[in-house]
């Protein structure tokens, strides 16, 4: 299929440079990286699941309660802390 394409002149020389590394023709070149741009597009990334570790803070200093996070933050960093 003929059709029309207006390329970024970045894209345009790439795929120049990598036609005349590769001896191969202009068209070869970018039906190559439109074939490849456009499959890479179908494949699901492969994310690995969310782990948390849960670790151990120790005990909290006398006073001090993890029942109001925000009271607990004010006394430790002060009033200020916002």
């Amino acid at each position: 299929m003929r059709t029309t394409l207006t390329l970024d002149e970045d894209v345009a020389a790439k795929l120049r440079a990598e036609a005349r590394r590769s001896g191969r023709p202009f068209r070869e070149v970018v039906n190559e990286a439109l074939r490849r741009g456009l499959a890479d597009r179908r494949k699901a990334p492969q994310l690995e699941a969310f782990k948390v570790h849960a670790r151990d803070l120790g005990a909290l200093h006398a006073g001090l309660s993890l029942d109001s996070v925000a009271d607990l933050i004010e006394r430790v960093e002060g009033p200020l802390h916002r």
